[in-house]
């Protein structure tokens, strides 16, 4: 099934390049936006995760240099029965996470060191588990080739300025369907990324509390990501608008609304959902759940942390300290409110 709507939003999006292209260009320009249309999709398919990534400057990060965060995601794909994906740190106090990749074996996911330093353990788990449930749909390829596709219609319409509307174009409709083109083309690739997004928001909360073990963690984690995202900027995201839909929360500001016009459903409305799965779990407590839950894989030597701070070894005698009641526990080396230097220095 999702192979098919993958399927279907390609084609629709490619009509909607093709008719870009017949409003700037006639035939011939229909043509070209066809070809065009065809090698983005090609690029996108093989390529798009990596340009993502790149747009917001992350860094690949293993056991050694990101220990707890490492194990965290390591824990939680394993609960998921997923393959391990490729993990990112991204250098930005805002604090934000997205997945992204063409399959589940060939998928990455991405958080921020904001979101590390302002989220409690639990909160951190619930957000990585989360993205993982987008991994486990496959909406990663879908979401991230939206991405691509919108931003080409984005600026083809701006093209469109340029070079439309004259008699050598073969335009029927002239200055108007340039004009048109303008207007439309960029208007209706948001609304269709938009509306992708949204719809597989609720889907990806309600599996990624299953996979964590608790909806109020991610509950949580969504009211104040979604405070931090209105007070701390995202220079990246807002650069690169049409990427917005990708984040667990809209990282541009002023796009808060829960209609037609927002990428993301709205947070409050998320939280009462969550809620209301959590009721509908039977009363357990948080206690019960975490014990429900397997613990993570803790890195074999002591490394550096997700901010590159390396941690002291153990005393050569001392006796191996108990395992802590939270299995998420990242076993920060510093304050959360503290950031510090880390795989980019």
């Amino acid at each position: 099934m999702n192979t098919l709507r993958t399927a279907m939003l390609l084609a629709a999006m490619t009509a909607l390049f093709m008719g870009v292209g017949y409003l700037i260009g006639g035939s011939g320009g229909m043509v070209i936006a066809l070809l065009i249309a065809a090698g983005t999709n090609l690029f996108s398919y093989w390529n798009a995760d990596k340009m993502v990534l790149s747009m917001n400057r992350a860094v690949e990060v293993d056991a050694k240099n990101a220990p707890e965060y490492y194990a965290i995601v390591q824990a939680l794909a394993k609960q998921a029965g997923l393959p391990m994906p490729k993990t990112y740190l991204i250098d930005n106090p805002q604090p934000n996470a997205f997945a992204t990749g063409r399959n589940p074996e060939n998928a990455a996911v991405a958080a921020s060191t904001g979101l590390l330093q302002q989220l409690s353990d639990e909160e951190v788990a619930a957000v990585m588990a989360h993205e993982l449930a987008h991994v486990q749909h496959r909406d990663t390829l879908t979401m991230t080739i939206v991405a691509t596709l919108a931003g080409a219609i984005s600026m083809l319409g701006n093209f469109a300025f340029f070079f439309g509307g004259s008699r050598e174009n073969n335009n029927p409709f002239g200055f108007v369907g340039v004009l048109v083109a303008m207007i439309v083309a960029p208007l209706a690739a948001m609304i269709v990324q938009m509306a992708v997004s949204r719809t597989r928001e609720y889907e990806a909360d309600r599996r990624g509390a299953e996979i964590c073990g608790n909806p109020l963690w991610l509950a949580s984690a969504l009211a104040k990501i979604a405070r931090g995202a209105e007070r701390i900027p995202n220079e990246d995201a807002e650069r690169n608008p049409a990427m917005a839909h990708l984040f667990i929360i809209n990282p541009l500001h002023g796009e808060r609304m829960d209609n037609l016009f927002s990428t993301h459903p709205n947070t409050e409305n998320r939280i009462a959902a969550l809620q209301e799965m959590a009721r509908a779990m039977g009363g357990a407590s948080p206690a019960a759940r975490r014990q429900a839950s397997p613990p993570p894989i803790q890195p074999e030597e002591p490394s550096a942390g997700p901010w590159g701070k390396p941690a002291d070894p153990p005393p050569e005698e001392a006796e191996p300290a108990p395992p802590k009641p939270n299995p998420w526990g990242r076993n920060p080396t510093g304050p959360r409110n503290v950031r510090s230097k880390g795989p980019w220095s």
